[in-house]
């Protein structure tokens, strides 16, 4: 552990601490006047969001930084995590059969309440499949050539579909989008031929944008009381639609507005007092924007992308198939989240009900991403230590 904290990577160490100590205070402010028209503690979410912070540091990021990395090579742990998000998934689908819109929040079945906090499977998922295509991918090293890819590819492929079509039933087609992209970067990264891997983006780009263009243009009734498609007509036409689901990003836009370059100041957001739905997790950039300004949103995004860029750096230097793989599958995780959300509040995306990394409101998130990190982090410093025996042997 002494030698490991000797090789700290700062570069992604100090990121990470600065964004979620803004996403602590930025839910504090953002959640505070809602809880007081409700009859709760201002500081109610603010304290919640600092607990779930430090449980995720102590708990479970510093293990994982603190561990072997030879563990989460196991095959046991590996499949053992993969069989529980599953069956976690699985849960959800049940929850959606039998207790139907009564279980749902924004139109989808995605979290259990276990009281002490709502556990969001989806979250658990993504780590546990970047493990396991990370341990299964890196065993393929090598074997990955023409005429043997799809045969290699094709157990990875069908679990990830499986876990797709778990969350799309939710719905949440984020999710689903988020552990696609995952499985994407992570194949394209294995050793298959870029041409073949440009061919697979292209097609998917393609296949996607023809998909969303004929449902637009058909417009079929059957989907107008669907929240999904609902979210979507909204997106394309937000002031048209304001009071059928708009709202939501109409008043990020007038939040954004009213902040200007430096904003209103911290607390005083207007948007987030009952006009901006869901303004400590979706749409906390908006408020963000709001109250400190233009310039204070694209720290917070500027910090996200150093840290991205520095865990990518960890990625392309690593000595091992499975410790790149680790790198770029977490990076994914982050940059799609950062990517959707952000798309979302500016809106050049539909809403997805995808958070912001380390800022948004949620335990789930908190640990799994904070997991990530330490990971990562575990990665960098077994790298630099095996790098100091060479050197040392030589």
């Amino acid at each position: 552990m002494r030698r490991k904290v000797k090789y700290l990577n700062y570069k992604i160490f100090v990121p990470y601490i600065l964004l979620v100590v803004l996403g602590v205070i930025l839910v504090y402010s953002s959640s505070s006047d809602i809880l007081l028209q409700n009859g709760f503690k201002p500081s109610t979410y603010g304290v919640k969001q600092a607990i779930y912070a430090a449980v995720a540091f102590f708990i479970f990021g510093i293990p994982c930084f603190a561990l072997k990395l030879e563990v989460f090579k196991s095959k046991k742990l590996v499949m053992w995590f993969l069989l529980i998000s599953l069956v976690l998934l699985f849960f959800l689908v049940l929850m959606k059969i039998f207790k139907g819109s009564s279980a749902a929040v924004n139109g989808a079945v995605g979290w259990i309440n276990l009281g002490f906090i709502n556990l969001q499977p989806l979250e658990v998922a993504k780590l546990s499949l970047v493990l396991y295509l990370a341990y299964v991918l890196a065993r393929r090293d090598g074997k990955l050539v023409k005429g043997q890819i799809w045969s290699n590819l094709a157990h990875p492929a069908l679990m990830t579909a499986i876990m797709m079509a778990l969350v799309i039933v939710e719905p949440d087609l984020g999710g689903t989008a988020i552990l696609f992209m995952i499985a994407l970067v992570m194949f394209s990264v294995s050793g298959i031929p870029a041409s073949l891997a440009i061919k697979w983006l292209l097609g998917i780009i393609v296949g996607v944008l023809l998909v969303v263009f004929l449902i637009i243009m058909w417009n079929p009734k059957f989907l107008q009381s669907n929240y999904q498609f609902q979210r979507l007509m909204s997106f394309l036409h937000p002031f048209e639609l304001e009071r059928k689901g708009g709202a939501q990003l109409v008043n990020s836009y007038y939040a954004i507005h009213n902040g200007g370059l430096f904003g209103v100041g911290l607390g005083n957001s207007m948007q987030k007092r009952g006009y901006l739905p869901e303004p400590y997790t979706d749409f906390i950039l908006s408020i963000a924007a709001e109250e400190i300004g233009v310039i204070g949103a694209i720290l917070i995004i500027g910090l996200l992308f150093y840290l991205m860029w520095n865990i990518m750096e960890v990625g392309l230097h690593a000595s091992s198939q499975y410790n790149a793989l680790i790198c770029f599958g977490i990076v994914t995780i982050i940059f799609t989240e950062s990517f959707f959300n952000i798309g979302a509040v500016l809106g050049l995306l539909p809403i997805t009900g995808v958070t912001l990394p380390f800022v948004s409101y949620g335990g789930s998130s908190m640990i799994v991403l904070t997991c990530c990190i330490g990971l990562v982090l575990n990665v960098y410093a077994n790298e630099r230590i095996k790098k100091e025996e060479v050197e040392t042997v030589a």
